[in-house]
């Protein structure tokens, strides 16, 4: 998989949740919408690989995580994502509703819509949300 490939599949998540929580499976879009900025971190990542270089194989096998946290490390965009939660309000109350998403969640069986719409809109909705940062950096 590479770097476009995530960058499909980032996409691709985001229209299933959207059709999931329509459909009032909330916890199905829930989890896929975390799945989206895992995608879209490890597009970050992908970057970082010039095409033809062998990849340092801690960085290969640190990306194999769904850890969020772990991911923005790995991509190298901490500082500048702490600049924007810094300068930026809206954006830090997108990052501190995603960043308490896990993989973990798939086995929940129980998210209410209103949980869904706060991740969907720190997602893609406010002013862009993170989303929309991560891919100006993709």
């Amino acid at each position: 998989m590479n770097r476009i490939d995530l960058q499909g599949l980032t996409e691709i998540r985001l229209k299933e949740a959207q059709v999931l929580f329509e459909h009032g499976c909330f916890e199905g879009a829930y989890y896929l919408v975390g799945y989206v900025i895992e995608c879209a971190l490890k597009s970050c990542i992908a970057k970082q690989i010039k095409e033809h270089d062998f990849p340092d194989l801690k960085l290969v096998k640190d990306s194999y995580t769904h850890d969020l946290d772990k991911l923005l490390s790995i991509s190298g965009l901490r500082n500048e994502l702490e600049k924007e939660v810094k300068t930026n309000p809206r954006f830090n109350i997108d990052w501190a509703i995603i960043k308490n998403w896990s993989e973990e969640s798939r086995y929940r069986t129980s998210i209410d819509e209103n949980t869904v719409r706060d991740l969907f809109d720190a997602v893609a909705v406010n002013n862009g949300g993170v989303l929309a940062w991560l891919k100006s950096r993709w």
